[in-house]
């Protein structure tokens, strides 16, 4: 048959012709999808953000020629970085680098776990910010794994959660000052007010507190009718406060040994189940009732719902620097499946996610 004639194939061999090609297209793109190299699939590219710079008035973090990353005029932040929630991050070093008014003075302080691939997350964050001062500490979570006990979320379990607990180990000896934040929150002020917070003459950490909040539901019956543990906040007036947002004077935290007063509880609670709820209960145990005061402004938390369904909440009375979707949603989850709560249009601005279409454009 000669090619002139292969063009005038019968109507039915064209069709069969076609099928075969569809077949063939079909089957190929199932075996890229599961093949080892389609991992990168799911690789998530971010736009650049706008360069930011300082104020006239803003101090020189530069000090005789000191290590900028040790630098006492800079606003030290720490933050965990994992694929999951690496979209949230990006959105809150945005956000942080957008309301600042010196934001060549925030140096970032990332912790990833140690297995995680810290060449890639080094070069997203550069990409998205070429200016960014930061560093990223492996995190070795062997140590806490067997100490992790299962709360009524999965998320929580994750080891990345514990790190909070070692902050004072990962950091820098020279830096005295943090600021933890969680990685699914946006600022909407200068985070140089909150790094400022008084800590007082003994105070390890800063935190906003809910002194409405239900304290004695965050521990077992186990535990208040122990006659020994019952007595541990006997001392003091205890009340909630979200971990995903402290100033902590990492110091004080390592002349106390911290750590070691966290990992206690967390061994008791292996013993007997004295809490349900992941990370949160050792440091309430620790430091509930002791810590400096932090408006409420700078923590509007719960914007995630609870931990079972996620659904919509509204913001507390009262101001806002800092929205926190802490809870079972995420506003980028929602937004993905067209299911966004009325509050998460505040955080899409600061989306730096590098949609299909914008990649192919």
């Amino acid at each position: 048959m000669s090619n002139l004639s292969l063009i005038f194939l019968p109507n039915h061999l064209h069709r069969h012709h076609l099928l075969l090609l569809l077949l063939f297209f079909l089957i190929s793109a199932s075996i890229a999808a599961t093949s080892p190299a389609s991992t990168t699939t799911n690789y998530q590219r971010f736009k650049e953000a706008p360069q930011f710079y300082n104020s006239p008035t803003c101090p020189s973090i530069d000090i005789n020629g000191t290590d900028e990353m040790c630098s006492p005029q800079a606003v030290h932040v720490a933050m965990t970085l994992d694929t999951a929630y690496l979209r949230g991050s990006m959105a809150a070093i945005f956000s942080i680098l957008q309301h600042t008014s010196c934001p060549q003075n925030i140096i970032f302080h990332f912790v990833a776990s140690a297995t995680a691939d810290h060449h890639n997350l080094r070069y997203t964050i550069s990409r998205s910010f070429p200016s960014l001062k930061f560093q990223i500490y492996p995190y070795d979570s062997s140590s806490v794994s067997g100490l992790i006990s299962t709360s009524i979320r999965s998320a929580l379990d994750c080891p990345l959660n514990y790190a909070r607990n070692y902050l004072a180990n990962l950091i820098p000896q020279c830096i005295r000052r943090v600021v933890y934040l969680d990685s699914d929150l946006v600022l909407v002020d200068d985070i140089a007010k909150l790094a400022a917070t008084p800590l007082g003459d003994n105070s390890v950490l800063a935190a906003p507190e809910y002194c409405n909040a239900n304290f004695t539901s965050y521990f077992t019956p186990t535990f208040w009718s122990n006659p020994t543990l019952s007595l541990t906040f006997a001392d003091r007036k205890a009340c909630y406060f979200n971990t995903g947002v402290m100033v902590i004077d990492l110091e004080r935290w390592r002349e106390g040994d911290y750590t070691k007063k966290i990992i206690e509880w967390m061994e008791l609670q292996k013993r007997i189940r004295i809490y349900e709820l992941g990370s949160l209960p050792p440091f309430l145990l620790v430091f509930a009732g002791r810590i400096a005061p932090v408006d409420h402004r700078w923590n509007q938390h719960g914007l995630g719902g609870d931990n079972y369904r996620g659904l919509c909440r509204d913001l507390h009375p009262g101001p806002v620097s800092l929205l926190h979707w802490s809870g079972k949603g995420k506003p980028w989850v929602r937004l993905d499946a067209n299911r966004p709560c009325p509050l998460d249009v505040l955080w899409a601005p600061y989306d730096l996610l590098q949609t299909p279409f914008a990649l192919e454009s």
